[in-house]
């Protein structure tokens, strides 16, 4: 029996541009023109530097656009708790084996959190597991 190829975990190569991009259409929930993408910008961008990250997101399957009337209005694909979750498992994979939990424990291991941060991961937990 052959063994299967293993498929590759989702880890997007996306860039602190196309990640901002991703922000602003989560945030806007409603599709937006590539004009109201660059208003909500938090540094100048240039427009053609906007239509080629817009031109990429589409191509790698992040974003979608629809025509009304002469523009075009994108929006994600999916959401940013779909996003993340794929993201976070294709990381439990590469670092844990697909552990999310063991993937957790290895970033509370690696960063110095502060007593803040402590006290809210305590209560996240208390609130997760009241449900």
């Amino acid at each position: 029996v052959m063994a299967k190829e293993p498929t590759d975990p989702f880890i997007p190569n996306l860039s602190r541009t196309h990640l901002h991009v991703l922000q602003i259409l989560w945030d806007a929930e409603e599709p937006l023109k590539p004009a109201e993408i660059e208003e909500r910008f938090q540094w100048p961008i240039e427009n053609a530097t906007l239509r080629s990250v817009l031109k990429i997101l589409m191509e790698k399957g992040e974003i979608e656009r629809e025509k009304q009337g002469k523009a075009y209005l994108y929006f994600p694909k999916k959401n940013k708790k779909s996003a993340l979750s794929e993201l976070l498992a294709g990381l439990a994979e590469v670092f844990t084996g697909g552990s999310r939990a063991g993937l957790v424990a290895q970033l509370l291991q690696d960063e110095s959190l502060s007593k803040e941060e402590i006290e809210e991961l305590k209560n996240i937990t208390r609130k997760g597991t009241t449900k």
